[in-house]
């Protein structure tokens, strides 16, 4: 399926101006089911303002995403465009509450807006790797069931720094929530000094130049988000909460139409919500939007550690904090996700091409002396939780273990090298990622490892070429 969309990609990327309106074109739709059934149902079309991505990439070869989202011109059945992508459903599915309970999520894939009929097909990986059918239908723009109606103008949109049209560049939206129109002034210090802390960060420094930045302030009520385990509610514009999933710190919205409307004022091409809290905390789904609290001391890192997932869909490369998935990546599956592998062929390890030949594979690395310290910070975290301990204790841990951990990896005989290293994305045994550190992995790293920062700069090759 994925060479069939890339032989398809020559004759879709010379075609917008035949094949498209320049507006842009949201698909609005449910996706339901529990651990052993899964349904997509359309909710609605809606057309937005000029389409600000790529009009020569439209086609995605990355291969990247537990989905895919494919639009057909119904005449040639050529494909017009195409994104790989996850989803707040597609991680439920794995957490033990899909074993119990039907939940209904809305979703959306933005497309430029085409002259024509199209079929929207959405596509889901299975454990060969390899993409199937899982709801498609034919849809008509230009038909009197897309509301084109005019967004509801809310808040401000202002640029942090633009370095060119839309169409060439990446275009980020910093989105600010639980901030009052009093702490305007505050969300554009957070919003600049936390997009500062991704532009110093390779490879995004080098390929600054490719990026265009901008923020909107959709004023709240109330500071903060919702915190359920401490019986906090704030009724946000954008609906983010701790508690995702019933774990403590991922914050996530389930209000997609909202957070779409309010997103449709501004061109994007990627989402990241900077929220105003204390309690430390994020998220970050591939293609979907990324989230981070503020006003915590480590929130530059998250920052930019989220938005490798929401970016570039890496995963991440630590094992041992809580999470509430179940089997997220199965026995024997190779994970999708760019910088880990379950090395089930290592003559084919996907970035083999990095590894220097004095390097093994699997590459032997001190484990039982890094798990032995940090099986004793997870302990100490799970008491401050369980305490409701002060932020600022939490952020003394943090240090804590950055002094311990970074230097024992420092150490380590292959630090700096690509190879495979055991203990990866949720599990100590059976993945592996690419160097012993990387941002992905801890607090230490002040950049991307190698596999990671290709990764990256091959997404940003998506939008902004």
């Amino acid at each position: 399926m994925i060479l069939s969309l890339i032989l398809w990609a020559a004759s879709a990327q010379a075609d917008f101006e035949r094949d498209f309106t320049g507006r842009t074109l949201r698909f609005d739709y449910h996706h339901s089911g529990d651990a052993s059934e899964e349904h997509v149902s359309l909710d609605g079309l809606r057309v937005e303002g000029p389409w600000p991505g790529s009009r020569t990439r439209l086609v995605d070869d990355t291969n990247l995403g537990k989905y895919l989202f494919v639009a057909r011109d119904v005449e040639t059945n050529r494909v017009l465009y195409s994104r790989g992508f996850a989803s707040i459903y597609g991680e439920w599915e794995t957490t033990g509450e899909a074993k119990r309970a039907w939940r209904v999520f809305h979703e959306s894939q933005r497309m430029p807006e085409p002259r024509g009929k199209v079929q929207l097909v959405l596509h889901k990986r299975g454990a060969d790797g390899a993409f199937r059918e899982i709801f498609a239908q034919v849809v008509d723009p230009s038909g009197r069931f897309a509301d084109r109606s005019r967004p509801v103008a809310r808040g401000v949109v202002a640029p942090l720094f633009e370095s060119g049209s839309p169409e060439t560049k990446v275009d980020v939206l910093v989105l600010g929530e639980g901030y009052t129109a009093a702490e305007a002034g505050k969300f554009r210090g957070d919003a600049e000094r936390l997009s500062a802390a991704l532009f110093e960060t390779e490879p995004f420094r080098s390929r600054k130049g490719d990026f265009n930045v901008r923020t909107l302030h959709v004023p709240a009520a109330e500071s903060g988000i919702s915190n359920p385990r401490k019986d906090v509610w704030r009724s946000s514009p954008l609906g983010l909460s701790f508690n995702a999933f019933d774990s403590d710190r991922y914050v996530l919205t389930y209000a997609n139409r909202d957070l779409r409307e309010i997103a449709a004022q501004a061109p994007y091409d990627t989402l990241i919500v900077v929220f105003n809290d204390r309690k430390y905390g994020g998220g970050g789904i591939f293609n979907l939007y990324a989230t981070v609290a503020a006003d915590t001391e480590p929130a530059p890192y998250v920052f930019v550690h989220e938005f490798g997932h929401s970016f570039a869909g890496l995963a991440d490369e630590y094992y041992s904090s809580q999470v509430s998935y179940e089997d997220f990546t199965p026995p024997g599956v190779e994970p999708w996700e760019p910088n880990v592998t379950a090395l089930l062929d290592p003559e084919q390890l996907k970035w083999r091409d990095m590894v220097e030949p004095s390097v093994p594979v699997p590459t032997p690395w001190g484990k039982e002396a890094y798990d032995q310290l940090d099986l004793a910070y997870q302990a100490k975290r799970a008491k401050l939780i369980e305490q409701k301990a002060p932020e600022e204790a939490m952020e003394a841990l943090f240090r804590e273990v950055k002094a311990a951990t970074k230097p024992l990896l420092e150490a380590e005989r292959h630090f700096g090298q690509v190879g495979a290293f055991e203990g990866a994305a949720y599990e100590a045994k059976g993945l592996y990622r690419p160097e012993v550190d990387c941002i992905m992995f801890t607090r230490n790293p002040t950049s991307f490892c190698k596999v990671c920062s290709r990764s990256i700069e091959r997404v940003i090759d998506l939008y902004a070429r």
